[in-house]
């Protein structure tokens, strides 16, 4: 199920023929997954937070469109990793949503992307990230 947005913003925008979801975070089973990669969390565990996040991508995709099929290309995703200060493998954890959007839309999967390191991200959350999707009208 899509996360309901923890202040006054749209967690996603459609416009023409693109949607725009705004970051979100890791959910495993209802809770959010919190903590530091490179400190109290490790690097497969990062990755499994940014799978979360790819999760969240989808659901708010689908939410959005009506249905996935309407996905006609993913254009980007923008990745911040909360980690500690001489982190610097944060391209290795939002592969984890990389790998995540290539295997459900193949081709249509690849995409541009950003990963940066944060200091803290909102409610502790070990990864946020947003994408931007071409959508069939």
């Amino acid at each position: 199920d899509p996360a309901e947005p923890v202040a006054r913003y749209s967690p996603f925008v459609l416009t023409n023929n693109l949607l725009f979801v705004s970051g979100q975070g890791p959910f495993r089973n209802g809770k959010l997954i919190t903590g530091k990669v490179g400190l109290n969390l490790s690097i497969e565990e990062g990755q499994d937070a940014a799978k979360a996040c790819g999760e969240m991508i989808l659901s708010q995709a689908r939410l959005a469109c009506g249905d996935l099929d309407k996905i006609k290309k993913c254009i980007k995703i923008g990745g911040f990793v909360n980690c500690e200060n001489t982190f610097t493998d944060q391209a290795m954890i939002i592969e984890g949503a990389s790998k995540l959007l290539i295997e459900i839309f193949g081709e249509k999967g690849w995409h541009s992307r950003f990963a940066v390191g944060a200091n803290s991200l909102p409610l502790g959350m070990a990864v946020e990230i947003d994408a931007i999707f071409e959508v069939s009208n």
